[in-house]
């Protein structure tokens, strides 16, 4: 019951007042299974691009942390293919720092930050962290390609899509083309 009213409250303050760049909803109306996404930040290589999370709230949760992956790929020293994230605040003590104080917005926050900063002395990923050390240039240029080639929205998908991370297919997207498109009727032009 304690966590069920916490998850509510949770939700309800990220419905309300999200942190910047920050969107989490429940996913299926499961309390336990919830999604999140996360706008790469400014001056970073993830710069405009929406990521996509899976969020699995653990039955002892708040004293176990939540279960959080990137289902968007991204390239980040702190970030596995499989989108599992090294972050301190998403383990227990004594590897690592969570604390039943910390709620999901903060760890999304923390996330967002960890984007911004990656942390190459604690990766998951040693080749894209040692890139990251020396040689930032061809870092910064993969992680740009990463991000435009998975998550930047396209102009023709809808909120849907990118909710779901899902490519639209050639069908759905002459049906959008021919939904947005404005009927109006031809206007010749006549001179002077």
């Amino acid at each position: 019951m304690q966590r069920t009213s916490r998850l509510n409250r949770e939700l309800q303050l990220l419905n309300t007042e999200p942190p910047p760049g920050v969107t989490c909803w429940q996913h299926e109306n499961k309390m336990d299974d919830l999604r999140a996404q996360v706008v790469g930040g400014s001056g970073s290589p993830y710069e405009g691009g929406i990521f996509n999370l899976e969020i699995v709230i653990p039955e002892r949760y708040p004293f176990e942390p939540p279960k959080i992956r990137f289902l968007t790929p991204i390239y980040h020293p702190n970030i596995d293919t499989a989108g599992r994230i090294c972050l301190d605040i998403l383990k227990l003590p004594p590897k690592g720092a969570w604390r039943p104080a910390l709620n999901i917005s903060t760890v999304l926050t923390s996330i967002q930050l960890l984007m911004n900063e990656p942390n190459p002395d604690d990766p998951l990923m040693a080749d894209i962290s040692s890139e990251f050390k020396y040689n930032r240039a061809m870092f910064t240029s993969n992680a740009r390609k990463w991000t435009e080639q998975h998550a930047m929205p396209r102009t023709q998908d809808t909120k849907a899509d990118l909710k779901e991370n899902v490519t639209p297919t050639e069908s759905t997207l002459q049906k959008r083309k021919s939904e947005e498109l404005p009927r109006e009727p031809k206007k010749s032009f006549k001179g002077p």
